[in-house]
Formats: structure tokens, sequence, C-alpha cells
């Protein structure tokens, strides 16, 4: 057992504060999570080190563009989540539980040895929400960072302020989802009560931590992908995270609760880029789609190329130093490990 952090008592009680749902929990049962629980009286973190995946992807996959491009990450995830998105694609592992299947344990000090076995540059948490797995993402960027891995959370967002900061001078990127703009539709599409714990912390990763932030919204037919959505999202990010933060526009597909829409009109799609452009968003990717150009990392400043993309591979570059090579214009491209 490994007993969690961010809890008090309250009489018989335990009380997590690790994300907003603000969790009372009772002898032996968990939080919403389901992953933190009630033991006589202590929260036990009952996934420490207890693995439902691990790959090797390049970051570009996670999507990350902007931080060490062309680099590879081994890339982790366990079980449970503290959303339970109607179109969730990794439904199988966010809602499952530590006692359902078979989990593989690793330390953190094995985390490094496969990263370097397998020629990664980073290591990130992802495929179920890693915030309620953090005493193991601690522990692991630790250790990430004394073998000069970095580390990338691929995360919903929904965390405290104590438990971000816990995490503030560990973690390198902060890959957040938007999902939508008003808690109404959070409510209804992820079962949380609001949206502005995600953008509150998203802001803090940026302003407070000095963490690279990029932001991923997949554009989901009828439920997120009118206008006032669309570019409310888009003024936000270039208001509180800055015009240079990239926005990964994605294409939604049928699946899970939401398999009765259709997919993410393409139009939809190219319409949200421009949207993006017209708030000063510098770098607006389009994902889950084949569109020529649309993951290309394009200069603001003279229109080049700097980055030409085919999916997940980069087949032409010309930066120097995180800046475009043809007119020096700073692109926010992250192309060395901090120190």
């Amino acid at each position: 057992m490994h007993e969690a952090i961010l809890w008090e008592a309250e009489g018989d009680h335990v009380h997590c504060l690790l994300c907003p749902h603000d969790c009372r929990i009772a002898e032996g049962r968990t939080g919403v999570c389901g992953v933190r629980e009630n033991r006589g009286g202590t929260l036990i973190a009952l996934t420490y080190g207890r693995v439902s995946s691990v790959a090797v992807d390049p970051i570009e996959k996670k999507p990350v563009f902007h931080y060490l491009p062309g680099t590879t990450a081994l890339s982790l995830g366990s079980v449970g989540c503290t959303m339970r998105c109607l179109h969730c694609q990794n439904w199988n592992i966010s809602r499952a539980r530590p006692g359902d299947g078979s989990l593989d344990y690793l330390t953190p000090a094995a985390v490094v040895d496969l990263a370097k076995d397998y020629d990664c540059a980073g290591v990130a948490f992802t495929y179920n929400e890693p915030v309620i797995w953090i005493e193991y993402v601690a522990d692991v960027a630790d250790a990430c960072r004394d073998a000069g891995l970095y580390t990338v959370m691929v995360t919903n967002g929904y965390i405290t302020e104590v438990g971000l900061d816990h995490l503030g001078e560990r973690i390198d990127v902060w890959r957040v989802d938007i999902k939508a703009f008003d808690d109404r539709t959070y409510r209804s599409l992820c079962k949380v009560r609001s949206v502005t714990p995600v953008l509150e912390m998203a802001e803090r990763a940026r302003r407070r931590w000095l963490m690279h932030v990029e932001v991923v919204t997949n554009v989901i037919p009828t439920i997120n992908d009118d206008e006032d959505t669309l570019r409310a999202i888009a003024a936000w990010i270039a208001n509180h995270l800055g015009s240079d933060t990239p926005w990964h526009i994605t294409r939604f597909f049928p699946y899970l609760e939401l398999s009765h829409l259709p997919p993410t009109p393409v139009a939809t799609l190219r319409r949200a880029r421009e949207i993006g452009w017209e708030e000063g968003l510098a770098h607006v990717y389009l994902g889950n789609v084949d569109e020529q150009g649309g993951e290309d990392t394009v200069c603001a400043e003279c229109g080049a190329v700097a980055i030409r993309r085919d999916r997940y591979r980069i087949v032409d570059r010309a930066t120097r130093a995180g800046a475009c090579a043809a007119c020096g214009h700073d692109l926010n491209l992250v192309e060395r490990e901090r120190t």
C-alpha cells in the first residue's frame, strides 16, 4: 500500500484535496476517480506504480508540437479518471478500477531504464488521467529530472492549486484539454461541475511554473462546435496563455455514448482554425484529419514553413534556437531541454 498525499482526516471520512471534486471518502470507499481509497482513516493511492499501458510514441502524438519536436517519449498510463467523458476513446482504462484485470508494476527507476533502453528523450503520463496518479508521477518525474529526461502531463486539467503546485517544478509540459467553455457543457459532457479549475490551473502552469503549455479541443458536432464556443476558447488561450500557445483542433469520431453523432465536418475544423487566427493565435493545428498543411508550423511573421509534418513525422525543418530560420521570429519552440 502507498499512502496518498494531499488529504486530511474529517471524523470517519478522509477529505481528498487533489482535485475539485473535493471528495469526502468513507471507510472502505474510493473517491470519484476510483483509485484513492479510505483504509482505516488513511487515504491510499491504489494505483501507485501500477501500469495498464506502456508505449514509445513520438511527442507529436500527444499532441505536443513545440517541445523538442521529433523526439520520442515513453508513454505510461494506469486506470481511473476524474471525468467521465461521453466520448472517451480510452474508456476501457479510464473507467476501470484497480481490481479490473492485471496491472504491471514499474518502479520509477524501471521507468527511467525503459526510457533509456528505447532511446526516449522523455516520459509522458497519458492514456488515462495522470493527475490521480500524482504520487507516482512525482516520483517518476524526479527520477526523470535526475536522468535528464523531460516530462509531459497529458491531462484534462482538473486539479486543485495545491495539487498543481506539488507537480510544478517537476513537469516540463502541460498538454491540457479544453473541452468547452461553459459549465453546463462540462457537466453534461464530462460530469464535472465547472470548466473554471481547468482554465485557472492551465494559466498557473504557464505563468507560475513556467511549464510549456499546449491546448487540445476535440470539436464535437452539436456539443462544442458553435462559433461562440470556439471563439471564446481561442480568445482565452491568446489572452491568458499567450498568442504563441499551440491550439490543436481535433476531429471527433462517433464513439461510446456519442456514437449517434457524425464525425466533425472538415469545413468546421477549417473554420475553427480561422477563428483561432482571428483571435490572434499564431499556431493552430488540425488533428485526426488528413489536411494538407494542417499540422505544419508556419511562421506568423514571414509565412515560411518552419516545420513540415506528415502526421507524427517531421519531413522538413527550418528552425534555429526556437525561431524561424528565415526571419528569426520566435516560434515558442523548445528545441533543447530545460536546465
